[in-house]
């Protein structure tokens, strides 16, 4: 099998909803690094040298590479990561070789033989 890393950032607040869209949309399961910074076009506003930009989480998808562009693009409908600046963004990568994910597999064998059927 082959797989595509999707990496997304996302404000703490939609990580949830993108995570259901995403398993809506085929994927097996996630990994959250919760409390990541980020930085846009303009520089983070400040109050007294405290940050007021909102908390961010990196979610990481290891998917079956055919399921990746429908997953990437519920992310981004989601998130809304296309509607407004700063939201977030979504992207994805070629994975060469990946250990641990034999269940992963097994799952998308028995999905594809359930729709067979």
């Amino acid at each position: 099998m082959h797989f595509k890393m999707i990496m997304v950032f996302v404000e703490d607040d939609k990580t949830d909803a993108v995570m259901d869209a995403a398993r809506d949309a085929g994927a097996t399961g996630a990994t959250v690094i919760s409390n990541a910074r980020g930085e846009g076009l303009k520089k983070s506003k400040t109050f007294f040298g405290l940050s007021l930009e909102t908390q961010r989480d990196v979610v990481l998808f290891l998917v079956e590479e055919h399921r990746s562009r429908r997953i990437l693009e519920e992310i981004g409908r989601v998130g809304m990561f296309d509607a407004k600046p700063g939201t977030g963004i979504a992207f994805q990568i070629d994975v060469e070789d990946a250990l641990g994910v034999a269940h992963q597999a097994q799952k998308i064998v028995e999905d594809v033989t359930e729709i067979s059927k």
